[in-house]
């Protein structure tokens, strides 16, 4: 039995002229790490919502450890651990208070020990007795993981769970995280920061439009698509056969190459071109750009 199953997932908008989500299918197995990825509006929230239960798709069906989020709604959302986007916080209550009421939301009695285990292991220990008010968007961010965790739920899922924070509480959450899916815990992300999803996951599908354009293991989706990639920085233009396929990110740029021979290439052209370039890296595509190669070859 799946983790996470949808079954030709649809979703549309405004009598059902938008569609978000056009007969999404895949699975997740439990103890996976597994990673949802896609560009702004790709659909990726609308199917979090819906297995969330926060909103009701439109054709298809989600199941979370065989039960149906419909239909047996309370055992599929005791299953789930979602820690969303938004920082939403009671402002009325202490950090352990608020954890302790997230508790009771579940029916979770005598849960002290693991309360205290979650504070010491998200780095807020010295914060427990401080109002939600008085926190910072980051420290925030850690108490919206501890109440996902709360009730030790099979699956974890984590919506842009790093946006926006600092590089301490990435380290300290994906330690933990990370212990947690040893243990047996199935974990869904979604991110924007593809390096993590590399990093972490085992398995990666991708949205463009609504629609899946890529599932495969992380491993084979690089070795598939891999090439060398040129890297280097210059503060001249490309010459202009280079700028139509590089990535520029400031002074940076990326280019990528098949073979020894049009490494050759592209190095004779910017020398012809008179392009200084410094700190020049031969090395493998990494997962940015095969997510950038599919979602610029996927059929729209």
């Amino acid at each position: 039995m799946p983790a996470i199953r949808f079954d030709q997932v649809s979703k549309t908008y405004r009598g059902g002229q938008v569609r978000a989500l056009d007969s999404v299918s895949f699975d997740i197995q439990q103890g996976e790490f597994f990673g949802l990825l896609g560009p702004n509006g790709a659909g990726k929230t609308s199917l979090i919502s819906i297995l969330a239960g926060l909103s009701q798709a439109s054709g298809g069906s989600v199941s979370v450890h065989g039960h149906d989020v419909v239909r047996n709604y309370a055992e599929a959302r005791m299953s789930l651990g979602i820690v969303p986007q938004e920082l939403v916080f009671d402002p009325f209550f202490s950090v352990r208070e608020a954890l302790e009421i997230q508790s009771g939301y579940f029916g979770v009695r005598n849960n002290g020990a693991w309360i205290t285990e979650l504070l010491e292991c998200l780095g807020l220990a010295d914060k427990a007795k401080a109002n939600m008010r008085q926190l910072s968007g980051g420290m925030k961010r850690r108490v919206l993981v501890a109440q996902a965790l709360v009730h030790r739920p099979p699956v974890i899922v984590l919506d842009e769970p790093t946006a926006g924070v600092d590089v301490e509480l990435r380290q300290t959450l994906w330690q933990f995280i990370a212990r947690l899916n040893r243990e047996g815990h199935t974990v869904l992300l979604t991110t924007h920061y593809l390096e993590e999803a590399e990093a972490l996951c085992q398995r990666i599908a991708m949205l463009k439009l609504g629609r899946i354009v890529a599932l495969d293991r992380t491993s084979d989706l690089l070795a598939g698509r891999a090439s060398t990639m040129l890297r280097f920085k210059t503060d001249a233009a490309l010459p202009p056969q280079l700028a139509a396929q590089a990535r520029v990110t400031g002074r940076i740029a990326q280019i990528k190459a098949h073979d020894a021979a049009e490494v050759e290439t592209i190095l004779a052209t910017l020398r012809a071109a008179n392009c200084p370039v410094e700190d020049l890296e031969i090395g493998r595509a990494d997962l940015e750009d095969v997510f950038l190669e599919i979602m610029q070859g996927a059929q729209a």
